[in-house]
This record gives C-alpha cells, sequence and structure tokens, in this order.
C-alpha cells in the first residue's frame, strides 16, 4: 500500500507543480520525509496522512481511496 499512496503523493503534487520542498513546507514535514513516502518507504500515521493532504489542498480520502493492504 506504501508504494500505492507514495505513487498518488507524487503525482498530485506534481499536478499542483509543487516541489517536495513546497509541499514539505505546506505539510510541516521534513523534504526528505516526502521523498520517502513518494517512494514507499515509509509507514504513515493518519496524522501525517492528514497533513500531507492539507498540504497539496485535497481531501485525504482522495490519497487513499481504494488502496488495499498487501497480504
Amino acid at each position: 500500500m506504501t508504494g500505492a499512496f507514495g505513487d498518488r503523493v507524487r503525482a498530485t503534487r506534481e499536478a499542483k507543480g509543487l516541489s517536495q520542498e513546497n509541499l514539505a513546507e505546506r505539510a510541516g514535514l521534513h523534504w526528505t520525509y516526502i521523498g520517502q513516502v513518494e517512494r514507499g518507504q515509509r509507514n504513515l500515521s493518519l496524522h501525517n496522512i492528514l497533513k500531507i493532504a492539507g498540504g497539496l489542498g485535497v481531501d485525504a480520502g482522495e490519497l487513499v481511496r481504494g488502496l488495499r493492504v498487501a497480504e
């Protein structure tokens, strides 16, 4: 799931013309954390999902809708 979520974050960020640094500033997170999220290297808390969604200006549901946990 983390890879698919990261892909959605990256696609949304790029569609909005934001750099990782811009998104990180808007979300109140470090830019290296955003990079790790986009590469699927982080398991996120709900708190940070909400911060990223806020930084992107989207509803968090848009980022997680339809994602499945790998078994």
